[in-house]
């Protein structure tokens, strides 16, 4: 039996936890700093994300088999390269390779020399270069913050007014900090968007089953970029040659050219793709799971998650089974995300759920039974077992024999969820 140490705090690693969980080859989870939903089936740590003394040291002192890395932060900050130097084994790409997300102009620019398609675009440090390009082209424009921005660095400009406004408040006004001290500013695609993510080691690639994620905060597509406000898989309207198309023209070819730059690329590779007219684009890669898509993807994976990532990291190659039923979530969110939104309020109706309804926790905490009150002091009508605690909140997933009846059950059973500062897209 072996020991799981997941890194991170979301519902990507709620997700995680309840595939771990799955393995007959587990035996403790360990999930640090975790949420409190995620503490109903694993051991929460009380570890920050970037405390790589720490997490190394708990890892050795738990005889941790195998960590599994959540966010891109620590992945970008090297966390692989310190646990491998300890001797521990970890799943996850090098600081040398998580560059791929850590820098969007390094990816464009790997994407241009080895001829992996992706939209036309250029790369600015000062306004005033980046207005006089603009004025050259004509919208919309795609305005992406160059560093981590938390899925929100990314602007879609309607005119050149609107793309004027975004590149002072990334290049003058310091919106998204450092992240945003570089620019890049890339054509607009007209297409069906999708994610696709494979297990990766060097230029070894299985491929995942793919999902759509809706990054709009409101109904029709509309309002700001979030983190992603709901997901599913399959996407039906993703011809199969499409899928296999971006395997052979774009998944593949990145793995080699990572090889190929001295930057061998293991853990999640995960391309954010545009099935446009002249076939598929990249619009964006991670270097991880990414979130909303996992909790929509890892409950159809048939195959003990466990076994799969061991193998990837003993050089063998994992059989990968999916589940042919299709899964449907929605992400249920604080009032003002992605901007500035208020913490602290009681969720009731958690218990009326289906049993067949998937609740991913992404930023909750449990109320403070002496007082009835939370950190921010904001008095439930009730103790009720969560209050908010983040942005992005639950994420509520249905797994049905199709996206329509998935859909049609998880919405009627989202209306038993109870709480003032909640919302949700009703399109998903």
């Amino acid at each position: 039996m072996n020991n799981v140490l997941i890194i991170g705090s979301g519902g990507r690693e709620h997700a995680l936890a309840r595939k771990f969980s799955e393995s007959p080859q587990v035996e403790k989870i360990f999930v640090a700093p975790g949420n409190a939903g995620i503490a109903e089936i694993a051991q929460i740590v009380d570890i920050g994300v970037s405390d790589f003394a720490a997490l190394v040291n708990f890892a050795k002192e738990n005889e941790v088999a195998l960590t599994f890395v959540g966010p891109e932060a620590p992945l970008v900050g090297g966390i692989v390269d310190r646990f491998e130097a300890e001797g521990l084994k970890i799943f996850g790409p090098r600081a040398n390779a998580a560059i791929i997300e850590g820098s969007k102009s390094f990816a464009k620019d790997l994407m241009k020399k080895y001829e992996i398609p992706t939209a036309a675009y250029e790369v600015f440090s000062d306004f005033r270069s980046a207005s006089a390009y603009i004025k050259t082209k004509r919208p919309p424009f795609v305005l992406k913050a160059d560093g981590l921005a938390a899925g929100k660095g990314v602007v879609i400009a309607e005119t050149r007014d609107d793309a004027d406004a975004a590149l002072a408040d990334m290049l003058q006004n310091k919106r998204f900090g450092e992240a945003g001290n570089t620019v890049v500013i890339e054509e607009f695609l007209s297409g069906t968007e999708f994610s696709f993510m494979a297990f990766v080691d060097g230029e070894r690639v299985f491929p995942m089953v793919i999902a759509k994620d809706h990054k709009r905060a409101f109904d029709g597509d509309t309002g700001p970029n979030t983190g992603g406000m709901g997901a599913y898989s399959p996407v039906p309207q993703i011809p199969e040659e499409i899928v296999e198309a971006a395997r052979l023209e774009i998944l593949l070819p990145t793995a080699r050219a990572m090889v190929a730059e001295g930057r061998p690329f293991t853990g999640i590779l995960y391309a954010g793709l545009i099935a446009t007219r002249a076939g598929a684009r990249v619009i964006e890669f991670n270097a991880r799971f990414g979130d909303p898509e996992t909790q929509v993807i890892l409950p159809r994976l048939e195959s003990d998650l466990f076994e799969v990532l061991t193998e990837i990291l003993a050089g063998e190659d994992p059989e990968l089974s999916w589940s042919d039923d299709e899964v449907l979530g929605v992400i249920l969110a604080s009032k003002g995300y992605p901007d500035e939104y208020e913490k602290g309020f009681a969720i009731t109706g958690l218990d009326k759920l289906s049993d067949e309804t998937l609740i991913f926790h992404c930023g909750t905490a449990v109320c403070d039974e002496a007082t009835g009150t939370n950190e921010q002091n904001v008095s439930p009508p009730s103790k009720p077992d969560y209050i908010t605690n983040g942005g992005r909140v639950l994420l509520a997933a249905r797994k049905a024999k199709d996206l329509a009846t998935a859909r049609r059950e998880l919405y009627r059973d989202i209306k038993n969820i109870r709480c003032k500062n909640l919302f949700y897209r009703k399109d998903i």
